[in-house]
């Protein structure tokens, strides 16, 4: 059981308010959600249940109780409709825009659907939000907007070329926030996202994210593929800290914080060749007897992948109060105690 008494307490102390999370039904939406619920918040949700799942959904409900899901209503709508929008922001306080069609692979793949979700959707949505008079928007970013700049650790400011459609669809939404602020003085915080794993993260599918992708290779005993050489890196974190920057930049009373993006991130790095291992060790400990030496197997890179990937936080810390509370072997732990309790 995660500690979230941090984040409850500062709930408790903004007193009740009507939330909107986007993606709901999503791996970090419904985390989102819980923290909100558990914090004794209203909260809606809007989600199309395309990549999210109705079983995130009961988990949160036996998580929090009955009770407190009494202040949950869900919206089975999408943001390509700008009515189904305006009628999730109506009487909102705060909007956590949490949708999107993830993955750098199905945007290449698919970069027209890409770009009518994250670019189409995301306007909708902030519209909707900014025509409902909403206190503030929150909407996830990606580190993917990074791109080209090879400079580590990735600072805000110091932007290259996409290398993707996703990357380029998650540059457009800063823009647009950007804009939403100059001509409409609406408060948006963006929050661009490195890496995040955790419980729920689906390992199902074509386009899974590597870490649950590679905790169901190792339960079944099957070959860990690695993308390159393996000494790609990645700066890995824990959901829990997206929730706790969620929160903050929702919440936040500093007057510079809004109309900006932050790396949200653990500000550090971690090799693929290692993360295979800090794996092996998790499902060691708390599933499989015996360390876990999986069989490594190497291919070529993926087009629109960055070699390595390390965020500078301080914007993050200095603004918003942001302070990880979980690095990568707390996550992992916390990771592979959840993915057992689901193998029945």
């Amino acid at each position: 059981m995660l500690d979230e008494s941090n984040e409850t307490h500062l709930l408790e102390s903004l007193g009740p308010k009507k939330w909107l999370v986007t993606g709901a039904a999503g791996f970090i939406g419904s985390h989102l959600v819980e923290t909100l619920l558990n914090g004794d918040q209203e909260v809606v949700a809007l989600d199309n249940l395309a990549t999210g799942s109705n079983a995130n959904f009961d988990a949160v409900r036996q998580s929090v109780g009955e009770a407190r899901w009494k202040r949950f209503s869900l919206i089975n709508g999408d943001i390509r409709d700008l009515s189904v929008c305006r009628v999730a922001a109506a009487g909102v306080d705060y909007v956590l825009h949490q949708a999107a069609l993830g993955s750098v692979p199905r945007s290449i793949d698919t970069p027209y659907l890409t770009t009518d979700v994250n670019v189409s959707g995301f306007v909708n949505m902030i519209t909707a939000a900014k025509d409902s008079g909403v206190k503030r928007f929150v909407f996830a970013s990606s580190s993917s907007v990074y791109g080209s700049d090879p400079r580590l650790p990735k600072t805000e400011g110091n932007e290259g070329e996409p290398l993707s459609p996703y990357a380029l669809s998650k540059s457009v939404n800063e823009q647009y926030s950007a804009v939403f602020s100059r001509c409409y003085q609406m408060e948006s915080i963006g929050l661009r996202y490195f890496n995040v794993f955790g419980p729920r993260q689906n390992p199902a599918g074509p386009y899974a994210a590597v870490i649950p992708l590679w905790f169901q290779a190792m339960v079944e005993k099957k070959p860990i593929f690695i993308n390159g050489d393996g000494t790609t890196s990645r700066d890995f974190c824990f959901v829990a800290n997206v929730v706790q920057a969620n929160l903050l930049a929702a919440t936040s009373t500093n007057a510079g914080a809004a109309g900006q993006c932050y790396n949200i991130a653990c500000g550090d790095r971690t090799s693929l060749n290692q993360l295979a291992e800090l794996i092996g060790r998790a499902v060691s400990k708390h599933g499989q007897q015996g360390v876990m030496q999986p069989e490594l197997v190497y291919r070529d890179f993926r087009p629109g992948d960055v070699a390595h990937s390390h965020a500078n936080i301080e914007k993050a810390t200095v603004l918003l109060g942001y302070s990880p509370r979980f690095g990568i072997k707390q996550g992992l732990d916390f990771t592979a105690e959840w993915f057992f309790s689901q193998q029945h």
